[in-house]
């Protein structure tokens, strides 16, 4: 054996002896797709699995994003599975899979190589108060015009049977596309079996090669402690497929597996029907709920899952085989086959093989647990778990394929999330409360959202099959600046896309909550980029009464098309496409500040001492945050100098808004985070109507990080 194997094999021998360290873990990178109103973060070791990113049971596959608590994946899996494998030590395998997920890492199984986010135009800038304001950072590596999608990250893999995963995830943004992502997987025979160019299986041939991917659901994150800790892991999750061929009769062709968050007996039993998951009592744990939030609205009502687009036939026959995926299936969640998986156990690796190539299992899971299908559905008695602890996911697989050295086999799926709107929601939930309805009926109107993720699917595979032709809706503004001032909110922004297709823009804005309802503010005529949202020389044209003292503000800004008169891809015609809220949404609250200063004794600075990840309430509805010291009652117009304790000048902040706000984030002119120690404010007073004018005032702030 080569030095280099006898390094890979001890090194892989650990990782399955001992498990993964925190460290191990750190060359795998995840970035996140959040251009449409679904979110979910990629991995470049080529699946998400449990835990792997976001510490907790249910991270990613968010739906709609804008609002709390939607992640509905709890984990994925992508296994690689071949025959009659001899690798490059000499040793034959009859059955050998290679893993990642949904409880093992993938390290020293799966290498990864590159990983590139592409965007179609610069990804757009929002800033609140001078901060910058996103959900998700966006690191993108370059711009290509030319992008069939209006994102892709672009992920390459090589694995342990010499096959390299090449995966582009593409995300559209145009309003009737922006629920799904699109992911192309390239599996090639290239030979490579680690993250090095030297090609160690040159010239060999893979037989009876298998994708197989498990999908563990639990719609969704906002409910979990409400109706049940145990739904945050699928326990009561349904599965049901199309284009198996189990119900001949099913109007639907396309080949899908779904789920949705069904009946929870422990709950349902003493309480009430949990379908849809109504808020009666909301459990606060994790933030994902309001102890006011009481109204019995649906916080569950998401129907997600996962669509074939495309399979090749075959290495040498690229047309699309309506016979794959070969598998399409369901597994109980903790079955011991899915733990302690490593790609030199023989016997576990036979066993597994033969689940990858389980087939089109019937009956499907859901009609297992409720045998008369859709009535049993609506009216749930039987418990989806099937008595086992995990609950169950989906599953389905592909091939089995021969390659040879050098070929590959293309596979095609979109993953979406869809359901009723939140508004209904909300309104069928507090009439279910209310006992206006009845549980059946409340059922009814949730599966509504089947409908709208089948309509889903549907627009992804005609978006696939034009060639990814579907009209475009008008690029964002590059800019969004959202300033709090005295006496408004301004609101500016920059619009560089191409204005032939422009009829103008809407800003949109909401009170209170980030995660509230967004009502109309203002249409703007393409030639404008710039208004006030305050009670000075305001006109009809604004469309809400101004802004109140106290309250928290969040907008965002769309760019509006012409009328939309092209249907590729299932798109509405007669309709205008608007470019999406996703890419132009403040996150952070903008106020209308508070009166300036009376007098320099009054100058106030909190939080003092200032506490990294200790956030402050404070009157008026402000928030000194875990980012920013606040200064108040400072004069309408003024500068504040910012010094260490030895005398170095560090920052500099200006304040000619007229208000009695001014906020310092805690970084000093270059953008560098202080150290902890004591600062001293040089507040100067520049508003020459004042009687104060030329005095300056000074405040010693304590930092502790």
């Amino acid at each position: 054996m080569s030095r280099k194997n006898l390094y890979k094999s001890i090194c892989a021998s650990l990782l399955i002896a001992f498990g993964l360290s925190a460290n191990a873990y750190s060359q795998v990178e995840n970035r996140w797709l959040s251009a449409g109103s679904f979110h979910n973060f990629y991995s470049s070791i080529g699946s998400e699995i449990e835990e792997g990113f976001i510490k907790e049971q249910q991270g990613g596959w968010q739906w709609p994003a804008i609002y709390r608590g939607q992640d509905a994946q709890a984990m994925k899996a992508l296994w690689l599975g071949v025959t009659d494998y001899t690798d490059e030590n000499g040793t034959t395998f009859s059955s050998r899979v290679v893993h990642v997920g949904p409880r093992v890492t993938g390290l020293g199984e799966f290498y990864p190589v590159s990983m590139e986010t592409v965007s179609k135009f610069q990804p757009p800038s929002v800033t609140v108060d001078g901060l910058d304001s996103f959900s998700k950072s966006v690191q993108n590596d370059r711009i290509d015009p030319n992008l069939e999608a209006d994102r892709e990250i672009r992920v390459v893999t090589n694995t342990l049977i010499g096959v390299t995963v090449k995966r582009t995830i593409k995300q559209f943004s145009q309003q009737y596309h922006d629920n799904y992502h699109i992911i192309e997987y390239t599996f090639v025979n290239t030979g490579n079996t680690d993250d090095d160019p030297e090609i160690e299986m040159q010239g060999q041939d893979i037989t009876g090669f298998v994708p197989y991917f498990l999908n563990r659901m639990a719609p969704v994150k906002a409910s979990r402690y409400t109706i049940g800790n145990a739904t945050g892991w699928g326990i009561n999750t349904m599965n049901d497929q199309r284009g198996d061929g189990a119900r001949p009769g099913e109007p639907e062709d396309f080949r899908a597996s779904f789920a949705w968050h069904g009946y929870f007996p422990s709950f349902a039993n003493p309480n009430y029907d949990n379908i849809g998951a109504p808020i009666f009592v909301p459990n606060t744990t994790g933030g994902y709920l309001s102890a006011d939030d009481t109204t019995g609205r649906l916080a569950a009502y998401h129907f997600v899952g996962t669509v074939t687009l495309h399979a090749d036939a075959s290495s040498t026959d690229p047309t699309d085989d309506p016979g794959q995926p070969f598998t399409m299936s369901y597994e109980h969640n903790d079955d011991p086959l899915y733990s302690n998986n490593d790609a030199f156990n023989v016997t576990k690796m036979e066993d597994e093989y033969e689940m990858m190539n389980r087939g089109r299992v019937s009956p499907r899971h859901a009609y297992v647990v409720e045998p008369s299908g859709f009535d049993g559905f609506v009216n749930p008695s039987n418990d989806p778990s099937l008595g086992e602890g995990g609950g169950q996911a989906y599953t389905y697989g592909y091939g089995p394929y021969d390659i040879a050295f050098g070929d590959s086999v293309t596979i095609v799926i979109a993953e979406a999330s869809s359901g009723i709107s939140r508004e209904v929601a909300n309104e069928t939930g507090a009439a279910f409360k209310r006992g206006d309805i009845t549980a059946e009926e409340k059922n009814r109107v949730v599966f509504q959202g089947r409908d709208s993720l089948f309509q889903t699917f549907e627009r992804a595979i005609a978006n696939y099959e034009s060639g990814y032709a579907i009209p475009e809706a008008p690029e964002p503004p590059s800019i969004f600046t959202v300033t709090s001032a005295g006496n408004g909110i301004d609101l500016e922004w920059e619009y560089t896309g191409n204005t032939s297709n422009l009829s103008g823009f809407r800003i949109y804005r909401a009170s209170g909550r980030l995660d509230s309802t967004y009502r109309l503010l203002y249409e703007a005529d393409p030639s404008e980029n710039f208004i006030k949202d305050g009670d000075v020389d305001r006109g009809p044209e604004y469309l809400l009464d101004p802004p109140i003292r106290g309250l928290d503000y969040y907008y965002y800004i769309v760019s509006v098309g012409n009328v939309n008169n092209d249907g590729t891809g299932q798109t509405p015609t007669n309709t205008e496409l608007v470019s999406n809220r996703y890419y132009m949404q403040s996150y952070d609250p903008a106020r209308l500040l508070r009166p300036a200063g009376e007098a320099m004794a009054d100058i106030r600075v909190v939080p003092n001492p200032y506490r990294a990840n200790s956030p402050v309430e404070l009157k008026f509805g402000s928030v000194a945050s875990e980012d920013r010291v606040a200064f108040f009652e400072v004069p309408s117009v003024c500068t504040i100098e910012i010094y260490t304790e030895l005398g170095e000048k560090i920052r500099t902040l200006t304040n000619t808004n007229g208000s009695g706000d001014i906020y310092w984030d805690v970084k000093t002119d270059y953008r560098q985070r202080v150290a902890s120690g004591i600062y001293i404010a040089r507040i100067i007073n520049e508003d020459p109507n004042s009687d104060e004018f030329g005095r300056v005032a000074t405040r010693k702030i304590v930092i502790i990080l």
